[in-house]
């Protein structure tokens, strides 16, 4: 009992707006009392089997076919599992659908969903958000706060309760497949501040968050969606490193921890267990060690890192039994019920560590407002989804992140004197940008390699403005890396030409290019509408660049 309530009493203080720190003591003792009889009439009116489906949280893909809706259906109304994952499409409709099954549910479900850059992660009628790397550049952490809350509130409306972020992982491979720009960077210390105020922007709005990928999955070229990646470092390495945003967000009373599907020797012998599912990372390390207690939950199970290994049902018993509170994505719920209920009743597994975790998770219920129930209106929600205020913030957050990485004072800012050639580089549209230069920039003509390379531009005459573009908004998982044809020709223009480079994709796409004969470096983190009209001022002298670059390229 003394973990459910040190869970209660991390709701009830974090759950303000940045600047408060902490809520009235005469109101967090009477809101104890209240939440602590409502989980209790709760989890005593709920039979074994129904305790043990709490545990479970189920993908809801609206966009399926009559069989999975028929299946969901079948686990709410009949297995009466605890939640649901939101996974895509029709936002309209999965709104429609989570009402409808919300109507028939002995206990409220908890709906969560992966919404790192908001809703759109999911559903793309909905805003996108910055990517945590372009927050990750930010100066002014009151930002990141700002586009959590507005996250938090596009949640609410659409009757989420737990947003599956921030990830926290420290991002120190560049070639890391899977994390990237979901990472804020690889400072530890600035990937602290800013997840802290995203969490606490969710907060704001009594949203959940979920702090991933523990131990950390930053530093990794396998993603655990298709293997179980190795970490072979030592534990002071883990200490210092990967373990330090979780044992600082520990500290602020951060409700729910995301356990990942890595294999991890310093911690754990078994090559074939990840941490997912590891009593030595969970229990011991986690929740002894670190002194940990919030939610723990699984990373998704269906995901090869765990999946290759062991059967559906079979590690959601083990995960449980590892230590874990919610188990993500299962797609073996009744198998895993089973065999939960046959090591409670033998005793493998004693009954209190299910009374912890169901009464977490009732406690998380109580404090998103799921104790008094309300269905989500259909009215005007796409509208709602889309507000003019959120597209104003995302225009001021992209701003603030474009960063100067280097500057030359004989070549910065751009002259309206001079004359400038563009070299746009990769598939990406830089239509805008171009346009936008053209205005500024009368004598600026667009050209390409083979031009540059016939020798008919001299290098006397013109400056070269080169411009590197890709689709950064359809999907976080792009790759970053330019084709050699790029690097090459980046590396020997720029030893002709006096060069400004202007990057609107990942920073990690410098690793491999020539810095240091480039007289100016901007970068923008993503390509779209509202980098390529302020960098322009950028440019010309008239803003100055307020963002640092999260990473480290190069030396």
């Amino acid at each position: 009992m003394k973990n459910v309530i040190s869970l209660f009493c991390i709701f009830l203080l974090t759950g303000s707006s940045y600047s408060q720190k902490h809520a009235d003591k005469v109101i967090t003792i009477n809101e104890q009392k209240k939440a602590s009889a409502w989980v209790d009439s709760t989890y005593n009116s709920l039979t074994l089997d129904d305790k043990i489906a709490q545990l479970f949280i189920v993908a809801a893909y609206v966009n399926k076919d009559s069989k999975h809706i028929e299946e969901v259906t079948h686990l709410v109304e009949k297995e009466h599992i605890g939640g649901l994952i939101l996974m895509q499409d029709d936002i309209l409709k999965q709104v429609r659908w989570v009402n409808k099954l919300q109507n028939n549910v002995k206990v409220p479900l908890l709906i969560g969903v992966d919404g790192e850059w908001g809703l759109a992660q999911r559903f793309s009628e909905t805003i996108k958000f910055p990517w945590a790397m372009t927050l990750g550049a930010l100066t002014n952490d009151t930002l990141v706060y700002q586009v959590a809350t507005k996250i938090a509130k596009h949640c609410k409306r659409a009757g989420i309760n737990w947003d599956f972020a921030p990830v926290v992982d420290i991002n120190i491979n560049p070639n890391n497949p899977i994390i990237g720009n979901r990472s804020f960077g690889s400072d530890k210390y600035n990937v602290v501040r800013k997840a802290n105020a995203y969490i606490e922007g969710l907060q704001s709005q009594k949203i959940l968050s979920s702090a991933k990928h523990f131990p950390g999955h930053g530093d990794t070229d396998v993603d655990s969606h298709l293997g179980m990646p190795v970490l072979n470092h030592s534990r002071a390495r883990f200490d210092s490193l990967e373990l330090y945003p979780f044992k600082e967000l520990i500290k602020k009373n951060v409700e729910g921890i995301m356990v990942a599907h890595l294999n991890v020797p310093a911690y754990e012998k078994n090559k074939k267990i990840p941490a997912s599912l590891s009593y030595e990372i969970i229990t011991k390390l986690l929740k002894e060690r670190l002194g940990y207690k919030g939610m723990i939950i699984t990373d998704a199970l269906n995901m090869q890192g765990v999946a290759k290994n062991f059967p559906f049902g079979e590690m959601d018993y083990l995960a449980f039994k590892a230590g874990n509170d919610i188990l993500l994505f299962s797609q073996g719920v009744k198998t895993g019920k089973e065999k939960i209920k046959d090591a409670l009743v033998k005793g493998e597994i004693p009954m209190s560590r299910l009374e912890e975790s169901v009464k977490k998770i009732l406690f998380a219920k109580y404090h998103a407002g799921l104790c008094n129930y309300q269905p989500i209106s259909e009215t005007n929600l796409i509208k709602d989804l889309n507000d003019k205020e959120s597209e104003v913030l995302k225009e001021k957050v992209f701003t603030a992140a474009l960063t100067e990485l280097k500057t030359d004072k004989n070549h910065y800012p751009l002259n309206k004197k001079k004359k400038y050639l563009f070299l746009p580089l990769e598939d990406g549209d830089y239509h805008l940008f171009y346009r936008n230069l053209k205005d500024k920039y009368p004598i600026l003509q667009q050209v390409t390699l083979e031009q540059l390379s016939s020798g008919k531009y001299d290098s006397k005459e013109f400056e070269l403005i080169i411009g590197i573009f890709k689709d950064t908004e359809t999907t976080v998982y792009y790759s970053h890396k330019l084709s050699n044809v790029s690097k090459n020709a980046i590396n020997s223009l720029s030893k002709k030409y006096s060069t400004t480079l202007c990057n609107f994709i990942s920073p990690y796409s410098l690793n491999g290019i020539n810095l240091d004969h480039i007289k100016n470096i901007f970068l923008t983190y993503q390509n779209n509408n509202y980098t390529q009209t302020s960098i322009i001022n950028i440019l010309d002298g008239s803003l100055k660049a307020q963002g640092k670059i999260p990473i480290t390229i190069g030396k």
